[in-house]
């Protein structure tokens, strides 16, 4: 069989997406595997369908690299939405889409892509251990540290991943560094079981959550990744964040044919 694929990133965080509007692709775990991995195939953080759905512009199926099928993820939505209007499925600068945390309304200008998160109700803040965790879209464990240069974010991501309070579900963890105006965000992301160079689900959570400890006054902030930089605005009412915006640069790489046997 032969898949004809776009190879997309933002701020370094990568996707294989395919058009699937005909739905003529159903691919099983280990083909996604063979696909996202960097020796033996394409190489991506993860794999991206793209399908009709009723009453919406599209639907976005996203699988991790490990070949499962993940939770919303905020760089693949926003390669997504270019992608759409790349091969016609989009005709305006907006849309409204839905993956498999509900809908979601996105902007897009030429490279710049903004897509609305989910809705955050609930932050589960541990003074003692020193941590915060919180869902948006997908579940994020937030640690606050001095320098993250010096963090081993593979051996530490890892071992909290793997914890007893995680062993379920699984989580992505972010380690967050605040210094004046830089605000630097590096996540070990499940399912990749590596750190990656952006996480946008990470990003947002890591934002809300330094908002939410009063670490950060403003509710428009540009955060450093080691992909590139991503913009987080959000409103507050209550104890609760809602009209959450993601938003940054999104990159087409190339284009291409795999034959899968």
């Amino acid at each position: 069989m032969k898949i004809f694929f776009f190879k997309y990133q933002a701020t370094g965080n990568d996707f294989i997406i395919i058009n699937n509007l005909c739905k003529q692709f159903s691919l099983k775990e280990k083909i996604i595997q063979r696909l996202c991995n960097r020796n033996l195939g394409i190489g991506a953080d993860g794999l991206i369908l793209i399908e009709k759905i009723k009453n919406y512009d599209f639907y976005m199926k996203y699988y991790n690299s490990d070949g499962k099928e993940g939770s919303m993820c905020g760089n693949g939505g926003r390669c997504s939405v270019h992608f759409a209007k790349k091969i016609g499925v989009l005709h305006k600068k907006n849309t409204l889409f839905k993956t498999i945390d509900g809908y979601h309304y996105a902007t897009i200008n030429k490279n710049i892509v903004s897509i609305n998160m989910t809705n955050v109700e609930f932050l589960t803040v541990e003074v003692d251990k020193k941590y915060i965790f919180l869902n948006t879209g997908s579940p994020h464990h937030i640690i606050f540290i001095k320098k993250i240069e010096n963090i081993n974010i593979k051996k530490k991501g890892r071992k909290l991943q793997s914890s007893k309070k995680y062993l379920k579900t699984g989580v992505n963890v972010n380690f967050v560094q605040i210094n004046k105006h830089i605000f630097y965000v590096r996540t070990y992301e499940r399912g990749v079981e590596n750190e990656t160079f952006s996480c946008g689900t990470g990003v947002t959570a890591s934002v809300i959550a330094a908002y939410h400890k009063n670490k950060i006054f403003f509710k428009k902030i540009l955060v450093k990744t080691r992909g590139g930089l991503l913009q987080v605005k959000f409103d507050t009412l209550l104890q609760s964040y809602k009209r959450i915006f993601l938003k940054g640069e999104v990159n087409f790489v190339y284009k291409g044919v795999i034959k899968i046997n």
